[in-house]
């Protein structure tokens, strides 16, 4: 079992320091698009999808469906809070937030079609809260030091490993729960709370909303497929959803600089 437990962390926590990685040298236009991927999602449910039957893949995909409308009510407490409130208390809060907010959620029927229907609403509600706080992206490149990108793959490794492997004996709504849990911006927005203050903190996790929807059709791909074809192709073609909605949110947010721009620049003189 420890032996299993380490290979996991380890297996996960290289993942997510080689991607964290990558987006920093890749340049902004790549580098962001595999920034949305599935860096905790895709190990965990690699490690699920060799090891579980379909039912649990299904089930507990739709808790990690279920847990990422929580996660946004967990950003949603954080942007809120953090101004009023230190790193360690706002984030506090929003951890205590996502707790009943998952299990409320998990109460919903409807299956997969009701969790991303009840994302798009809550997500709906996130971006009315960042318009009304007058939110905007950091005008503060905010580069992770290695101290950060350990810490980030190791909490991804424990978090991932006790997932598939220990809480996987509980049944696949704890597995699909943990799997869920918003570790990574739990990390990111202490991070950057602490080094270059709280209005980069609470734009960068209010940006991180919209990126989400690459994790909610990670998720979606999995309930769907698991079972209907092998386990590989199920998280492949997950993955392949997932980079592919990254891709468009790239698109659409290089069309609105472009047409922000276009409004700002001045007429051309006439002659």
């Amino acid at each position: 079992m420890l032996i299993i437990l380490a290979a996991k962390l380890v297996a996960t926590a290289v993942v997510v320091i080689g991607v964290s990685i990558a987006v920093g040298k890749l340049g902004p236009r790549l580098g962001g698009i595999i920034a949305g991927m599935p860096i905790v999602l895709g190990p965990g449910y690699f490690f699920m999808l060799q090891e579980q039957s379909p039912a649990f893949i299904r089930e507990a995909a739709l808790s990690t469906l279920h847990a990422l409308v929580a996660t946004l009510v967990f950003t949603i407490c954080f942007v809120v809070s953090a101004k009023r409130m230190g790193a360690r208390a706002s984030l506090t809060l929003a951890a205590l937030c996502w707790i009943p907010s998952v299990l409320l959620f998990l109460q919903l029927p409807g299956g997969v079609t009701m969790a991303v229907l009840m994302y798009a609403l809550v997500l709906l509600l996130a971006e009315s809260v960042k318009r009304y706080l007058r939110l905007t992206p950091p005008r503060v490149v905010a580069a992770s030091g290695w101290f950060d990108l350990v810490l980030r793959g190791v909490l991804a490794g424990v978090l991932v490993s006790v997932a598939t492997t220990v809480a996987a004996s509980a049944g696949p709504l704890l597995s699909g729960i943990l799997v869920g849990f918003p570790i990574g911006l739990l990390t990111i927005g202490w991070t950057l709370h602490q080094r270059y203050g709280v209005e980069v903190a609470r734009a960068t996790v209010s940006m991180a909303q919209q990126g989400m929807l690459s994790l909610v059709a990670f998720g979606l791909v999995t309930a769907l497929l698991a079972g209907s074809v092998p386990p590989l192709v199920t998280f492949l073609l997950a993955l392949l959803a997932s980079a592919g909605v990254s891709f468009a949110l790239f698109i659409l947010s290089q069309w609105r600089i472009r047409r922000a721009y276009a409004t700002l620049s001045p007429p051309p003189h006439k002659h």
